[in-house]
């Protein structure tokens, strides 16, 4: 191995998959490297593969374990998938955190909230503004996407400067929040890039992106001709996106009202920061309940088919006092995130039986993405001229088909997953080691690792039913009484008829009745056999093969 400095580049999180973002960079002697991490965020469970968890966050061990080599978190934006387990991991890192005002805002709750240093949040202003962090010198450079304030990144090091663009699209007229600025893009090329880290969300999508302006007049128009009461909901995070709500209900001669707090904490954070400014005058839900429906737009939360969410809350009755009807119009200005169909499916049924007029986004009308398509990413690329290319934030997939498109042009490209470690020094890039990665759950008010049992145990549990047998021995070690069994999520009754916890108790006793004394005095054996006749029993009956836990207990 060379023992010269070189430039490092290793994604922990959100290369290979979309959300739970986290990337390091780091300068330096080979295994002495200063660090620095590229946002920390989340990704959401589903019931199908992690019933019960809160959150998931990247596995960060690798930078724990190396925590005093680290110079700094910067972060890019306020989405979920780049702030959201900042809060958690914080105190494992205890590094000063960097970004702009609204995103900073946002941040400093999430440490509050868990307990650690708000005032570790560092809020810096817009490049050519350039913060100093070990050998780096990072500056943000404005760029257009569905929150305010986000940022690409400018990282100057020894050995030249990359360019991360954190999430973006090319949009001249957002509505809220900077535009893109081609030519101040252009002029951070000016000095040479030697990597592009760039978003690939959207690279399958071969037609130019469409910008944010474009909504307002079909949202207007919509709004103007309903009846009823109408409702809208999109993500809460997309200020600018609730803003044109909110104007096309004033508009429409309507009151407006925000439901949902994270709706209402990112309207106030924007406000609170300048971003957000002639927001229209909002009423509460006590307001609304008192008006004519056709004189009232609530703007909600729950897009994405979330259980406790607004949007479901009405699909499923009242919320607040407030309830939808015949003739209502509800409208989803969102794209329904994949793995969320079924979800956002139950309640435009819901809608539908109450006789509620459901619009969704299916022809473009009423939502535009926030991320560059594949001519925008191509843009770019002619844009920044840079040495190498590496495709991060995307599936395996759109990785692969975005290097592809930078090897097209002539551009050294790489696909680096997660746990890749990169050296960016030479004209290519080149792996130079393979990191253990993974997932780390928050379940309730604890993190678990993905490999430790806990959901995969509870997916068995739900897949196949749990049978819990009690057998107790009295002080010569001779069992008192027969086993009894209890059932969880089981057939009542077996084929025979018989009822299953009869047929479980009586076949587990027969077996004691018959087991030698050596049997019954190990615990591990006695339980091992126990388990197999009582899967056994249950096979036959019902055709399956519970979690089954033997309690022993013995007198003393």
């Amino acid at each position: 191995m060379s023992d010269e400095a070189r430039l490092i580049y290793l994604p922990l999180g959100g290369a290979g998959e979309v959300g739970m973002n986290a990337y390091v960079y780091g300068y330096g002697k080979p295994g002495k490297e200063r660090l620095i991490l590229v946002d920390l965020g989340v990704t959401f469970p589903d019931m199908d593969t992690t019933p019960g968890v809160d959150l998931i966050f990247p596995d960060i061990s690798w930078l724990i374990e190396r925590a005093d080599r680290l110079e700094a978190i910067v972060i890019t934006h306020g989405h979920e998938d780049h702030i959201g387990a900042l809060g958690h991991f914080w105190n494992d890192l205890r590094v000063p955190v960097y970004c702009r005002k609204f995103t900073g805002n946002l941040a400093a709750r999430k440490m509050d909230e868990h307990g650690a240093d708000p005032e570790q949040i560092c809020v810096v202003g817009a490049w050519p503004e350039v913060t100093e962090a070990g050998p780096f010198r990072i500056g943000f450079l404005p760029v257009s996407h569905s929150i305010p304030e986000s940022s690409g990144l400018v990282i100057d090091t020894p050995a030249g400067r990359i360019v991360h663009t954190g999430d973006f699209k090319l949009d001249g007229a957002p509505g809220v929040g900077e535009p893109f600025d081609a030519e101040l893009w252009h002029s951070v090329a000016g000095d040479g890039v030697r990597a592009l880290v760039c978003d690939s969300t959207n690279i399958f999508v071969e037609t130019p992106g469409r910008s944010e302006s474009t909504l307002s007049d079909n949202i207007r128009a919509l709004v103007a001709s309903s009846k009823g009461m109408v409702i809208s909901t999109t993500f809460a995070s997309n200020v600018a996106r609730v803003k044109t709500l909110a104007e096309a209900g004033r508009d429409a001669g309507r009151s407006v009202c925000l439901l949902g707090r994270a709706m209402q904490r990112m309207v106030a954070a924007a406000i609170e920061t300048g971003v957000l400014t002639d927001f229209p005058t909002m009423i509460n839900h006590e307001e609304a309940e008192q008006l004519p429906r056709e004189h009232v737009m609530l703007i909600v939360t729950g897009s994405q088919g979330e259980r406790r969410a607004a949007t479901a809350q009405f699909s499923r009755g009242k919320y607040l006092g407030l309830e939808l009807a015949a003739g209502d119009t509800f409208l989803f200005s969102s794209k329904t995130i994949p793995g969320n169909e079924r979800a956002v499916l139950k309640i435009l049924n819901a809608f539908s039986e109450r006789g509620v007029d459901v619009v969704d986004d299916n022809y473009g009308l009423y939502h535009v993405s926030g991320h560059a398509n594949r001519p925008d990413l191509e843009a770019v690329h002619d844009l920044m001229r840079p040495r190498m290319l590496i495709p991060m934030h995307g599936e395996h997939r759109m990785l692969r088909r975005h290097a592809e498109a930078g090897e097209a042009k002539g551009i050294a490209s790489m696909v680096a997953v997660n746990g890749t470690m990169l050296d960016l020094t030479g004209d290519r890039p080149v792996v130079v080691d393979r990191i253990e990665t993974g997932r780390v759950y928050l379940d309730g008010t604890r993190k678990i690792g993905a490999l430790g049992g806990v959901v995969r145990d509870r997916i068995r549990m739900a897949l196949n039913g749990l049978v819990m047998l009690n057998v107790i021995f009295d002080e010569k070690d001779e069992p008192l009484g027969d086993p009894w069994a209890e059932i969880r999520g089981l057939a009542e009754k077996g084929r025979t008829g018989t009822a299953l916890v009869e047929m479980i108790e009586t076949e587990t006793a027969e077996f004691m009745a018959r087991a030698g004394a050596k049997v019954l005095r190990d615990d591990e054996k006695l339980e091992t056999s126990l388990r197999r006749v009582v899967r056994q029993v249950a096979v036959e009956e019902i055709g399956k093969k519970p979690e089954v836990t033997v309690v022993i207990s013995r007198l003393a």
